[in-house]
């Protein structure tokens, strides 16, 4: 039953994988609503309206955002200054959607389409050259978030097939290691 819960919990929030709310992402944060481990006004891209739509589900009065959390505004999409970017790529592993390009030493750029304005890549910039922008569609509709919640999900697999394949090519490394003979002098 919780998890039915937290999967229409989930359907509700905006899946821009802020963490304002205080959680790893908008499925923890489902999960802790889910089991009354979370109020229901704890993410300020959701909004009112996102607050208002989680009491009716819930069957609970509306209250209002935790400014803890942050608060409500108009939709933006991060944006980086090509002309200031060094190419760290230190903006790359925190955004949750992938929507970052960019290699190591070389501009990088936000696929503006794919950016869900979470802010998550402001912070690591060293040279400050990410800033928000009013999006171009400022309403963030069900089928953006159901897209953002897509490639949120493709990425931790991809994240999690690199990490396992690093882990079986460092097993077979040792393996290969144990199966040295060792050097004796004058070899």
């Amino acid at each position: 039953m919780p998890d039915t819960l937290a999967k229409q919990i989930d359907a509700i929030l905006p899946q821009t994988q802020c963490r304002k709310c205080g959680y790893q992402g908008c499925w923890p944060y489902a999960q802790a609503i889910s089991q009354g481990r979370a109020d229901i006004n704890r993410c300020p891209p959701g909004g009112a309206s996102g607050i208002s739509r989680l009491a009716d589900l819930l069957g609970v009065s509306v209250i209002p955002l935790d400014p803890s959390c942050g608060e409500e505004r108009p939709r933006q999409i991060a944006v980086i200054d090509e002309a200031v970017c060094i190419g760290c790529t230190k903006c790359i592993p925190p955004c949750p959607v992938d929507a970052i390009l960019g290699a190591a030493k070389q501009m990088h750029s936000i696929i503006s389409q794919l950016c869900t304005g979470c802010e998550l890549c402001i912070d690591p910039c060293p040279v400050n050259c990410i800033s928000l922008q009013p999006a171009v569609n400022p309403d963030w509709q069900p089928a953006d978030a159901d897209w953002a919640r897509t490639r949120y999900y493709a990425r931790n697999q991809r994240l999690s097939r690199l990490e396992d394949e690093k882990k079986q090519r460092l097993a077979k490394q040792k393996l290969q290691l144990t199966t040295l003979k060792p050097l004796k002098a004058g070899q």
